[in-house]
This record gives C-alpha cells, structure tokens and sequence, in this order.
C-alpha cells in the first residue's frame, strides 16, 4: 500500500444510509496491512509528546514500532503495561484533543492515527487468543481491596492493583460490568459482547474478581467492608448516574427523558433489539437537548429507532462539546441541528404526552466563566418544534448514595467526592475516588487516569500503613 505522509490511511465505515437503519459498529477498523502502512508514518520521537497527552501514558511509539514490523503480540504487551481497555479506549477516546493533538505529524499534514491503531492492536490480540499478562516478578500480598464500580476507572484501578499483587474485589450495583461502557454508550460505537466483555474477561484473567447486583451502600456500606469484611482500603469508582434537566415547564410530561435512562434502556437491556421485552420510546420525531457526546448518542439511537431527529444546543457549531467525528457521523445518518436554540417549555396534549417544545434564539455574548460566549435570547423569536419525545442530555451528578452513607466523606457543591490529586485520597482515610464519581461526566480515559493515579496511591498508603 502506497503511504502519503501527510495523510492518515482512511479506515472503512458503514454507508450512512445503512448504518442509519441498524445498531452494528459504524467503523470497521483497519487492516493488519492498513495498520502495518498508518504505522510507517510514526516518527518514533525520542520525546514524545504523544505519550504526555495520554492520560494513562502509552508509550505510542514503543507500540506502533512493534506494529511497523506486524508484531501484534509485542505492541498489545507495550499497551498493556499501561492499559487496561485499549479495545475501548480504541474507539471511543477523544485522540484528536489528547494524543493525536500532540503528535509532530501533525504539524505539517494529519496526525498518526493513534487511536485506530489502538484499536487494531487490541482486536488482532483478542483474535489471537492474547490476554494481558502479571508481571514475572509479581509479590502476592495478603492485603485486601474493594473496588467500588466496574466502569472504566474501577476495572483500571483493580487491574492495577492485581498486578501488585493485591487481592481485589469489585462490587457492580448492574448486572453486568463496564459502567458506562455497557449502559451510556451505543452498541454501533462500542459492541457489546464483541468488545466489552471480553476486556472486562481480560481484567477478571489477572485474579480480579467482579460481584454484581451489589449496592454498596444498601446491601453493604463501605464501613461494612472495611470493618466486617476485611477491606484494607477501598476505591470508589460509582459514576455519575443522577441526570440533569432544565426545570422548564412541562419538563414533566410524559415522554420527556434522560439521555441516561433512554440510554440505559437501550444498551444495557437490548431495548433496541425488536425481541427484547424492555420497553423503549420508538418516537416519530425526537428533540434531543445539548451538544455533547452523550446527546449525539441518544439523537443516533432514535434515528435507529426510526424518529426524525433534531438536536437543540444553545450555542454555535464551533462550541459543541461532542466530537467532531460525532457531529460529523450524526449529520451523515440525517440528524438536523437547531443550533443557536433554546428550549423554554415543553408542550403536551389533553392525555399528558409531549407534543411539541417551544423553543427561543439565541445569539452569541461576551465569554462567561467557561471561557465560551455566552448564549443569550432574541426578544420575540420563540417557536415551537412539534415532536412526540424530547430527551435530556445536559450532563450527569455523582450518586449521592455513597455519600450518604459513608461517614467522614467530604463533597462538593456538585456532589462529586472530594481527593487529594495524585494520590486521590477522599477526606476518609483508606477511602480513595476516581473518574465521574469525582468530576462528574467526563470521558472514559480521564476516568481510567483516574483510576491508574489511585491504583498508587492505594500501594503506597498499604505499603506505609504497614
């Protein structure tokens, strides 16, 4: 295969047309010999500064160097040293703004493609039958740690742990691992069985053991596992479930969603599948409200489920939060975007059923505290879409349930549990926290970082604690 150096080798994807109408992964990743070619085009820096905008710290060039030379086994094995779920992190980090905006490549022409080489790397391993290895020098401790969620920064934190040799159990509050990798996001971007479960098999191959349909907080506290069940130290990795809304009138009809529940209804319980006994809202005309990557997942699922799709974001196209890939893959598969548009209130017929949403303009102010313009309202240019279903996307809030049952554990005004950064200490000693239970809603590899950051943190309180 001929290389250009300035440009990335394309990779294939489902024809919108189609992918429109089916739940199946719209990109289909590169070839051994599209990779071995993408790999060519890696300089190999010395200081790389790829590897500084990974908030895990793949050494990339050590990995695609293996590639350049078709060695699968070599380059999963330098991955791995640092990842926990690079068939995830593959498909759905935002390289172009982490690694890939670094890249020296980048300067002159297109960066390399990282991510999809990531991902090629842990498909062609798990086709091999390679599983990530302990370390040959690996010590077995006797100390005993809770891993509180299976979502990326649990499973990244216990796969951690296990390879220090620590005995560690996860407690799931679903019935099945991944957090958000299995209830937020879509089967056409992230396969299910394909690729998550069989990462989360790959963490349970390093001595992790997983329990779900475990609360803690209901069936057990944290002060239970540490006081009764022998935890020396616990990681609480419980996400942002709890949704946002407006508080807009009519946000109560009937009809009215979370992107969190309508997500979780989908991906979690197969409610896209026409088998599956979970109900789901299949609308004739969906508005879907905000501009980030969750909102591009919950407007592509209705598409699937056969809605006319609008997006309403407040602000301009340059300001969406969601990736571009996104937007771009969303606006191929027919969804319309009603930028610069603001809902007011939520309209509903004689039986309680959305019926439509005024909404008003907006135009674009002076930066606010974001460092973002701020929207405001164009007196007198209120109108209304007529649709059957609008779904909430406007961000996420920590469980407050840890919380509330965890004495000494400190929060902040937005419910997200208080660290010392590096260590991700919380204010309870013993007790450390990591990705959305912290920040809130972010993205899968901050919380991974997290979740790597706090696998130390937790040697070295162990380890000094004697």
């Amino acid at each position: 295969m001929e290389v250009d150096v300035f440009k990335k080798v394309p990779v294939s994807e489902q024809d919108p047309q189609v992918r429109a109408t089916n739940f199946e992964e719209v990109n289909l990743g590169y070839t051994k010999e599209e990779a071995m070619t993408e790999a060519t085009r890696c300089l190999g820096c010395k200081n790389a500064r790829c590897i500084e905008g990974c908030p895990v710290s793949i050494n990339i060039p050590g990995f695609i160097s293996k590639l350049k030379e078709g060695d699968v086994a070599g380059a999963y094995a330098v991955i791995s040293e640092s990842s926990a779920l690079p068939a995830v992190c593959g498909r759905v980090c935002p390289q172009e703004s982490q690694c890939e905006a670094k890249c020296i490549r980048g300067i002159k022409g297109e960066a390399v493609s990282i991510g999809r080489l990531e991902r090629f790397t842990a498909d062609a391993a798990k086709d091999m039958g390679i599983k990530p290895q302990l370390p040959a020098d690996m010590v077995k401790k006797g100390n005993k740690v809770a891993v509180i969620g299976a979502g990326p920064s649990g499973l990244t934190c216990a796969g951690d742990l296990a390879k220090m040799g620590y005995d560690v159990t996860i407690f799931e509050a679903l019935h099945k691992a991944g957090g958000v990798l299995v209830y937020g996001i879509p089967e056409f971007r992230l396969p299910k069985e394909k690729v998550v479960a069989k990462e989360v098999e790959n963490v349970k191959s390093l001595g992790v053991k997983i329990v779900t349909d475990a609360v803690i907080g209901r069936s057990e506290t944290i002060d239970d596992l540490m006081d009764k069940s022998g935890f020396e130290a616990v990681f609480v990795g419980s996400g942002a479930g709890l949704p946002r809304f407006m508080n807009i009138p009519g946000e109560q009809s009937l009809g009215v969603f979370s992107a969190n529940e309508y997500l979780t209804r989908s991906n979690l319980m197969g409610a896209f599948s026409e088998t599956s006994r979970t109900p789901i809202m299949r609308a004739k005309k969906a508005v879907i409200v905000g501009g980030g990557n969750v909102a591009m997942d919950a407007a592509r699922t209705a598409k699937r489920l056969g809605a006319e799709v609008h997006v309403v974001y407040r602000r301009s196209e340059e300001e969406l939060p969601a990736r571009k890939e996104e937007v771009h893959h969303a606006k191929e598969e027919g969804i319309i975007f009603d930028l610069l548009t603001n809902p007011t209130e939520v309209l509903a017929d004689e039986n309680g059923w959305v019926s439509g949403i005024t909404c008003i303009r907006m135009e674009l102010g002076e930066p606010d505290a974001s460092g973002r313009r701020k929207p405001v309202e164009i007196p007198g240019s209120e109108f209304t879409i007529d649709c059957d279903a609008v779904i909430m996307s406007l961000g996420t809030s920590p469980n407050p349930l840890i919380k509330s049952t965890t004495k000494g554990l400190d929060v902040n005004k937005h419910g997200g549990i208080i660290v010392t950064e590096g260590t991700e200490m919380t204010t309870r000693p013993g007790v450390f926290a990591g990705g959305d239970a912290v920040t809130g809603a972010a993205t899968v590899i901050l919380a991974m970082g997290a979740g790597k950051s706090a696998a130390k943190g937790i040697d070295e309180y162990l380890k000094a604690k004697g």
